[in-house]
């Protein structure tokens, strides 16, 4: 992965510009284009890398107070560099480090000190494996729509529902999940052996990830934060996870680009390099331009949130819609141009082509982010 200009910003310190090229070493070395994994090697190849990021020390990042008061060492941009880096190499190891963070992440912001105590410092070590459960089958971007119920049973809280698209269902070891107590939303977390919650069905996606629909039956949970707080610790948690996504959708971008100017580079077209053609240098202007464009909204966001700690719902919202939508775009330029080889099965390009796609989708559609954006900036203008 060359140099990146974008890393003297200032929107970076120079921790963070170390961290960004100390990972980008370890990640060519432990985790560079991985053999892809169908669905009866992915729960191993999810555990074993968890393992490496604990090894390596990067789960420490997503894991943010795991050993110090609630909320320190919260660092988003760290976060986001991680993430791109990680997406540049491999999807999978993406998507472990950030389960770790979202999986954990409400315990880290909200969680009472016993709860902190319990379950952070596993997760950093790689030793437990969290998941976060929001969306149901009618509720996934509308979450007040939430059907989930928490009763009061002595000290704990029985759970009954059905949770579905659940990232590390069935893998993880404990779960976020998020319930109604009344008219309003609570947060809890739910052991995995826990009586009444059963993995009902694995969902195969068209990019392998280990994805999955519970149900939860008089389930003994405990309530993180307090009761009714549910929605606040939901839209905390996302706010500061959802610049990551568009983090880990440039990581991908930046990919698709390099690929292209290689094959551009280096493959003759009638009688000169490919990439003296006015319509292919075009596109890779396009390309460009719209990777630099995505890495201004998300390192704004993070930014903002690590320098202000204000809510980033409208910038977050930004980020992650620029950023997801341009990498689709330009993943799809880079599989043009390389014409019969990008969509050969194994070849990096139809993998990205692959992986893109849920992006735009997951932690808020593309279209709830519009409308997240024009409601904040409507309300700015009242």
């Amino acid at each position: 992965m060359p140099d990146r200009s974008y890393r003297d910003w200032p929107f970076l310190a120079d921790e963070h510009r170390t961290l960004a090229r100390e990972l980008d070493g370890w990640a060519a070395a432990h985790v560079a284009d991985l053999p892809e994994v169908g669905e009866e090697g992915l729960d191993e190849r999810c555990r074993g890398l968890v393992t490496a990021l604990a090894e390596g020390g990067w789960l420490r990042h997503a894991v943010p107070g795991a050993r110090t008061d609630r909320g320190e060492g919260l660092d988003v941009r760290a976060l986001c560099l991680i993430r791109e880096a990680l997406a540049y190499h491999d999807a999978l190891a993406d998507f472990a480090f950030a389960m770790q963070g979202l999986g954990s992440g409400a315990i880290a912001l909200f969680g009472s000190e016993e709860l902190r105590e319990r379950y952070l410092p596993g997760v950093a070590d790689g030793e437990r494996i969290a998941a976060f459960a929001l969306s149901e089958p009618d509720a996934g971007s509308d979450v007040a729509a939430l059907a989930t119920t928490a009763t009061a049973d002595g000290g704990d809280y029985l759970l009954n529902g059905t949770k579905t698209w659940i990232s590390n269902g069935g893998l993880a070891d404990f779960y976020t999940v998020f319930a109604r107590t009344g008219e309003r939303l609570s947060a809890f977390v739910v052991e995995a052996d826990a009586p009444g919650l059963r993995v009902a069905e694995r969902i195969e996606m068209l990019a392998p990830h280990p994805i999955a629909t519970l149900e939860l039956e008089d389930c003994p949970a405990q309530r993180l934060g307090a009761e009714g707080e549910g929605m606040k610790i939901a839209l905390s948690t996302l706010d500061v996870f959802r610049p990551t996504v568009g983090a880990a959708a440039l990581g991908f971008a930046r990919r698709a680009l390099d690929e292209a100017l290689a094959r551009a580079t280096s493959r003759q077209l009638f009688g000169g390099p490919m990439a003296d053609l006015p319509l292919v240098q075009a596109k890779l202007a396009e390309m460009a331009l719209g990777i630099d464009a995505s890495a201004l909204l998300v390192y704004r966001a993070a930014w903002t949130k690590d320098v202000t700690g204000a809510r980033i719902t409208r910038e977050a919202a930004m980020a992650k819609l620029h950023a997801t939508e341009t990498a689709q775009r330009v993943i799809d330029g880079a599989v043009q141009l390389l014409g019969g080889l990008g969509v050969t099965a194994e070849h990096v390009t139809s993998r990205l082509y692959r992986e893109v796609r849920a992006l735009r989708i997951y932690e808020g559609a593309s279209e709830v982010q519009q409308l997240i954006i024009a409601r904040a900036t409507l309300g700015a203008a009242r």
